[in-house]
């Protein structure tokens, strides 16, 4: 029996994407791309939206907790808010998964080392296989580590997770077969 998939975005709200940052351009790039060839295929798509409360970065209803623009959600697409890193905890996202028989999740967004890291982790954890966009996340620069290392870090890093039965896999967006 072949994969059902589905496409995770995470975090890819204004308050985290500034076309003007090369990195973060390029991703938004990516994942228009990426939606445009899940769409053709009926691959469903998930948003997941960070809610911070007040004064967070990403409070709830303010401009910069909007999902980006360039990669807006369409009707047919589902979209769930989280409070924490992992975008299962507290949120029906696998009840939303196993409803649609998915058994594979592609995961892209931000930020590498908290969000994606953390869903990518859980995921394998509930036994979906994973594959993690390799040019399909970032994140900002921490002032030990630049971006580009961040991302190469955790793209080496998630690809050694060890599960019995499924595995992470690293792949560039235009590798990804839906």
């Amino acid at each position: 029996m072949a994969a059902q998939t589905a496409l995770l975005v995470i975090d890819v709200q204004l308050g985290l994407f500034d076309e003007a940052y090369k990195e973060e351009k390029a991703v938004l790039d990516c994942l228009v791309g990426l939606l445009g060839r899940a769409r053709a295929q009926h691959i469903p798509i998930v948003y997941i939206q960070h809610s911070g409360g007040p004064g967070h970065p990403l409070e709830v209803e303010t401009a910069d907790w909007q999902i980006h623009p360039k990669i807006a959600p369409h009707p047919a697409d589902i979209v769930l808010r989280k409070q924490a890193s992992d975008a299962f905890y507290e949120t029906p996202l696998h009840e939303k998964l196993q409803a649609l028989g998915i058994t594979r999740v592609v995961v892209t967004g931000a930020q590498t080392e908290l969000c994606v890291d953390a869903t990518c982790r859980r995921a394998i954890s509930l036994n979906y296989d994973v594959c993690l966009v390799a040019d399909g996340h970032t994140t900002g620069d921490n002032g030990i580590l630049t971006i580009a290392q961040i991302v190469a870090h955790h793209n080496h890093l998630l690809a050694q997770l060890a599960h019995p039965t499924h595995s992470i896999r690293v792949q560039q967006a235009a590798d990804i077969q839906f």
